[in-house]
């Protein structure tokens, strides 16, 4: 009889209906898991740079392996950053910018995929997806000659080749030239450098020294910023330098550096020195506590025309005055962002004046200690500024993507400061000056914020004094 594959084409069949069966939930479970995660934001929101920081992670740590070559004056670098998800993501952005190649990016060790695009994306997917609040580490091997960026109205920064090496210079953009980086000032995170050059060249970096060694005619210098910083505020300088070390009167340790194609003169290198040390020490009294675990300078010949307030040490470019060293007001202003932008970052960059205007503010309280110039003379200087002068057109708290480094944005940051120093008085002012700092240090704060914490600390109603000094265009009348 002919009965057997009957029997068993009917127990395939139930076989393959309860495979089918079984099949459905599992496929529709697979499909709820993938639901549950989504792409992470491609900016942070900031409305004057939108391609600017990513959305759905934090970054606690960035780790920097940097080998530079001076016959190219490309790199060759490995970053590993430590970062924890904010959103069940199913894929996350990354600031970076060519034309430097990648050879292999690792998301928890494992080799992910990777897409760039945009302006300056680069576009993540893990394995599998990141669940909220887990913590995951990201490993980008690359290489290349970074580009620098020249912003017709925000200048020059990014790589900037020198002479006899190279300065990273970052704000309000940059970082993403030479590392990959969620680049924008509310992700704030640790850093550390390992950097590596021919052992005639000096390689300096943000934070302490702490190691160094040289190897078949490379040396390698291990620098740690153990405090959170934005990216903005990173800093490499490579090439020829003079560098001195010390401590000033109140224990702070202090690194300052020279290049050797400014031509300065050994007993200037000493007075740029000295008087790091006691700025610093001078506006520890005002402001409170520095707050990092060192303090300098670094005087470059990179032809950007600017001085930067990167954190723990500022860069001073000092290409148009060689044999020059700071002078103490820019001392003032650079040492001032160390509390000031660098240990409080704002929230937006429409915030930037809460950087700007303290900075400008410490030059004139420098001036009036060293320099016997009252502050209420550098306010009246700034005010005899006519009315029709672009000084007064803007306002403060918001002065545009094209004009966060404008006078508008500094100076009347200051005055700003000035006449709320006369509304709430000195006591009241000079106690501002400490809690706003320490209220939130390491963090961010917008102008709303520092209304807030002003009305409350002086117990009185500002709204008045913000309306016309911060949110309004045109020349107050006193």
């Amino acid at each position: 009889m002919n009965t057997t594959p009957r029997v068993l084409a009917t127990v395939a069949l139930g076989a393959a209906t309860v495979l089918a069966v079984s099949a459905v939930p599992a496929v529709a479970a697979a499909d709820r898991e993938r639901a549950r995660f989504s792409p992470g934001a491609p900016g942070a929101g900031d409305p004057y740079f939108p391609d600017m920081g990513n959305g759905g992670y934090d970054v606690a740590h960035y780790d920097i392996g940097l080998k530079y070559d001076p016959a190219t004056k490309g790199i060759q670098a490995v970053t590993h950053l430590k970062a924890r998800a904010t959103a069940n993501l199913s894929r996350f952005n990354l600031d970076f910018l060519g034309p430097l190649t990648i050879s292999s990016l690792r998301v928890d060790g494992r080799t992910a995929t990777y897409q760039r695009t945009g302006a300056q994306e680069l576009v993540i997917t893990p394995r599998k997806g990141l669940r909220k609040n887990r913590h995951f580490t990201v490993t980008v091997a690359y290489s290349g000659v970074p580009q620098t960026i020249k912003d017709p109205t925000l200048g020059t920064s990014g790589w900037i080749p020198t002479s006899d090496g190279a300065v990273m210079l970052n704000q309000p953009f940059g970082a993403a030239t030479v590392f990959p980086v969620n680049d924008h000032p509310t992700d704030k995170a640790t850093y550390t450098f390992v950097l590596s050059t021919p052992k005639d060249l000096t390689a300096l970096a943000n934070g302490d020294l702490r190691g160094k060694w040289t190897r078949n005619g490379w040396t390698t210098t291990r620098w740690v910023m153990g405090r959170p910083m934005a990216s903005e505020l990173s800093m490499l300088a490579i090439g020829k330098y003079d560098v001195l070390a010390g401590k000033t009167d109140t224990g702070v340790p202090n690194l300052t550096a020279v290049d050797h194609s400014l031509s300065v003169k050994p007993d200037d290198a000493e007075k740029f020195h000295d008087q790091t040390a006691t700025v610093t020490d001078y506006l520890a009294s005002l402001y409170g506590r520095y707050p990092f675990t060192s303090t300098g300078g670094i005087a470059v010949k990179a032809g950007v025309g600017y001085a930067l307030e990167t954190q723990g040490r500022p860069v001073y470019d000092l290409g148009r005055t060689p044999g020059g060293i700071p002078r103490g007001t820019l001392l003032a202003h650079e040492i001032g962002h160390q509390w000031f932008g660098d240990a409080v970052s704002p929230v937006r960059w429409a915030d930037i004046w809460l950087n700007e205007g303290f900075a400008r503010y410490s030059e004139w309280l420098y001036s009036e200690k060293f320099e016997g110039t009252p502050v209420q003379e550098s306010f009246d200087a700034v005010y005899e500024t006519p009315s029709d002068d672009r000084l007064w057109r803007g306002r403060v708290a918001d002065p545009g993507r094209d004009n966060i480094f404008g006078s508008l944005v500094y100076d009347r940051g200051a005055m700003a400061l000035h006449v709320l120093r006369t509304t709430v008085g000195d006591r009241t002012f000079f106690r501002l000056l400490k809690a706003w700092p320490a209220e939130y240090m390491h963090g961010n704060a917008s102008t709303a914020d520092f209304v807030r914490f002003a009305e409350r600390l002086s117990r009185k109603d500002l709204d008045g004094w913000a309306r016309t000094w911060l949110y309004s265009e045109g020349k107050p009348t006193l």
